[in-house]
C-alpha cells in the first residue's frame, strides 16, 4: 500500500540526520563523490544484469515452447508487474537499505543465474510426462518471471536509500541519476545479450555468468562500501551467502556441457550425431548411420523423419512439377530433399534453393546420414543454393523467372514464419513465376489446424491464385507441423500434412504422366487427399497479412 506523506520543508533535515539516528549519514571509506560514483556504477552493472536475466526468460521460453510473441508478452508483463510488488516491498527494508541490498543481489544473482538450466531441465525431463506435469515449463517460467521482477523492482528503493545517505541531494535529481544509470546499463545489457553472450556462451553459461556479475557487484559494492553500517553478524552472513552463490554458479558453469547433452538426450533420444547453435536456430540431427532411421530437429521440431519423409516430399513436389518445370526455385527446403525430388523429373535446367540456415544447407552436402537420404542433391550442377531470407530475396528476384516455386516452410504458426505465409509474400512469388507457372505451398495439418490451413489458402487466392487443397496422411508422427515443441506435444503430432496447389488458371493435383513413378503417392491417393481437404473446408476467412497475422 502507498503510504500518502507530506514534504519536507525547505532545509530540514533528512529523517536519518538526528546524531546517533539508526539511519544516519553513511561512513564511507571513500570520499563522498568517490562513493556515490561507486553506488552509480553498481546501479549500471546491476541494471545490465536484470535485463540480461529478462531477455534470457524470453528467449529460452521462445526456443522451448515457440510461439515468441506470447512467450515475450508472459515474461515481460509479469515482470513488469512484479517490479512493482518489489518496489512497495523494498519500503519495509529502507531502515537496513545496506544489508537489504545486499540479501536482493545475492537471490537475484542465484535466482537469475539459474532459471535458464531450471527451465531447461524441466522442460527436457518432464516435458513427456503428461497430465499435470504438461504446463510445468510454462509454470515455471511465470514463476521465475515473478521472482525476477521482484528482486528487480526492490533494487532501486535501496540504492535511492543509499545514495541518499552519501551525500543529502533533492528527490527529482537523485532519481534522474538513478534513472540514468539504470537505463544506460539496460542499453548495454540489451546489446550484450544477443551480440556476445549468446553466440559466444550460450543460453545457459550465458546466464551463469550475469549471475556471477551480479553477485560480486553486488556484494562488493555493501562490504566495501557500506560494511560500516553491518554488524560483525551481518557481513559474515552476506559474506557467506554470496561465497555460496558463487560456488554454485561455478560448479553448474562446469558441469553445463555434461547437464546439456543429457537434457538433448532426455529429448531426442541417445542417437544424437549432431547438435549446434546456428546464428538462426538449433539444429539436431539423430540417427542415419548403421541403419537406423535419421531425425532433423529444428528448434526443437521434428522437421525430417526418415522414416516418412518420403510421403511428405513426394506429396510436396510431384503435383507442382505436372506441367513446364525447366526452372524450380525451392524455398526453405534446405534439407535437400524436396530438391532429390524435383531432380527426378527429366527437363529440368535449374533449381534454385533459398535457405535461411547456411549449416542447414551445409549438414544436407556433407552430413553422411542427411546427404544419403537426399540422395547427394547438392552435387547435382544444376542445383544452386542461395543463403538468405525467402521473403527478401523474393523482393530482388527477377519477374518470370519459374516454372515452379516450392514452398517448403516451417508451420505458419510459428512466429518467425508467419510473413513467409502473407498475402504480401504470395504476391512477390506470383510476379516470379511464369503465366503458366504453379506454386506449391506445405500448409501445416488438415485435420488437426483446419483453420489454419484455410485461412493460407484464402491468403494465397488473395493474392491472385487459384488454388486446389490437398492432403496426405502419414503413417507416424507428422513433421514439418505444429508451433509447440515440448515432448509431450510431439508424441501427439498431427498425423497429415496439407498443402495448396496455386496457378493462374485452375490447377488439378495429378502426377506428370510422362513423369517420374513416385514411390508412394498415387493418382488415387492424391484424389483422396484432395477430397479429404475439402471436406473440412472453412469458408469465409480472411486472409493473413504482413500487419495483420490470421494464423
Amino acid at each position: 500500500m502507498i503510504e500518502p506523506h507530506a514534504p519536507a520543508p525547505p532545509g530540514s533535515p533528512p529523517h536519518w540526520s538526528a546524531p546517533g539516528g539508526p539511519g544516519g549519514p553513511a561512513r564511507l571509506p571513500v570520499r563522498p563523490g568517490t562513493g556515490r560514483f561507486l553506488v552509480l556504477a553498481g546501479v549500471f552493472v546491476c541494471a545490465a544484469c536484470g535485463l540480461v536475466y529478462e531477455l534470457e526468460l524470453v528467449a529460452l521460453a521462445s526456443y522451448l515452447m515457440g510461439d515468441s510473441v506470447t512467450q515475450a508478452s508472459v515474461v515481460l508483463s509479469v515482470m513488469v508487474f512484479a517490479m512493482g510488488i518489489g518496489s512497495l516491498a523494498a519500503k519495509r527494508l529502507r531502515g537496513l537499505a545496506a544489508a537489504g541490498f545486499g540479501a536482493v543481489e545475492a537471490t537475484l544473482a542465484l535466482v537469475g543465474g539459474c532459471s535458464a538450466m531450471a527451465l531447461y531441465a524441466v522442460f527436457a525431463w518432464t516435458g513427456d510426462w503428461g497430465g499435470m506435469w504438461a504446463s510445468g515449463p510454462r509454470c515455471l517460467l511465470v514463476a521465475f518471471s515473478l521472482a525476477t521482477g521482484v528482486l528487480i523492482g526492490a533494487e532501486v528503493p535501496l540504492l535511492m536509500e543509499l545514495i541518499q545517505r552519501i551525500r543529502r541531494q533533492d528527490a527529482g535529481g537523485a532519481v534522474a541519476d538513478l534513472s540514468a544509470a539504470d537505463y544506460v546499463g539496460a542499453l548495454v545489457g540489451g546489446l550484450a545479450f544477443p551480440f556476445l553472450l549468446l553466440p559466444f556462451l550460450g543460453q545457459l553459461t550465458g546466464a551463469l555468468l550475469t549471475g556471477a556479475v551480479n553477485a560480486v557487484v553486488g556484494g562488493a559494492l555493501v562490504l566495501g562500501l557500506f560494511r560500516r553500517d553491518l554488524t560483525r553478524r551481518a557481513r559474515w552472513l552476506l559474506l557467506l551467502a554470496n561465497g555460496l552463490v558463487l560456488a554454485i554458479l561455478a560448479s553448474a558453469a562446469v558441469l553445463v556441457d555434461d547437464f546439456e547433452r543429457a537434457a538433448r538426450q532426455a529429448m531426442y533420444g541417445r542417437d544424437v550425431r549432431v547438435a549446434l547453435q546456428t546464428g538462426v536456430q538449433e539444429v539436431v540431427l539423430a540417427g542415419g548411420t548403421h541403419g537406423r532411421p535419421l531425425a532433423l530437429f529444428l528448434d526443437g521440431r521434428l522437421r525430417v523423419s526418415g522414416r516418412d519423409e518420403l510421403r511428405y516430399h513426394e506429396a510436396l513436389v510431384h503435383p507442382a512439377m505436372t506441367g513446364p518445370h525447366a526452372r524450380v526455385l525451392i524455398l526453405g527446403g534446405g534439407d535437400g530433399l524436396a530438391a532429390r525430388e524435383v531432380l527426378r523429373h527429366p527437363g529440368v535446367d535449374r533449381v534454385d534453393i533459398v535457405e535461411l540456415d547456411a549449416e542447414v544447407a551445409r549438414l544436407a552436402r556433407t552430413d553422411p546420414g542427411l546427404s544419403a537420404l537426399n540422395r547427394h542433391a547438392y552435387g547435382d550442377p544444376r542445383v544452386h543454393v542461395t543463403v538468405q531470407d525467402a521473403f527478401g530475396w523474393l523482393r530482388g528476384a527477377p519477374p518470370a523467372a519459374y516454372d515452379v516455386v516450392v514452398s517448403d516452410l516451417p508451420d505458419p504458426r510459428i512466429t518467425a514464419s508467419t510473413k513467409l505465409y502473407s498475402q504480401e509474400f504470395y504476391g512477390l512469388t506470383r510476379r516470379v513465376l511464369t503465366p503458366g507457372g504453379r506454386l506449391v505451398v506445405h500448409a501445416g495439418p488438415v485435420a488437426a489446424g483446419p483453420r489454419v490451413y484455410w485461412t493460407v489458402d484464402a491468403t494465397v487466392r488473395a493474392a491472385g491464385f487459384r488454388t486446389a487443397p490437398y492432403g496426405m496422411k502419414g503413417r507416424r508422427a507428422g513433421f514439418a507441423a505444429g508451433p509447440d515443441r515440448t515432448p509431450a506435444d510431439r508424441s501427439r503430432a498431427p498425423r497429415d500434412w496439407g498443402f495448396v496447389l496455386a496457378a493462374r488458371t485452375d490447377p488439378r493435383p495429378r502426377l506428370d504422366p510422362d513423369g517420374p513413378r513416385p514411390r508412394i503417392l498415387t493418382d488415387a491417393s492424391l484424389a483422396a487427399g484432395a477430397r479429404a481437404a475439402r471436406g473440412t473446408r472453412i469458408a469465409g476467412l480472411p486472409a493473413s497479412t504482413l500487419v495483420h497475422p490470421r494464423y
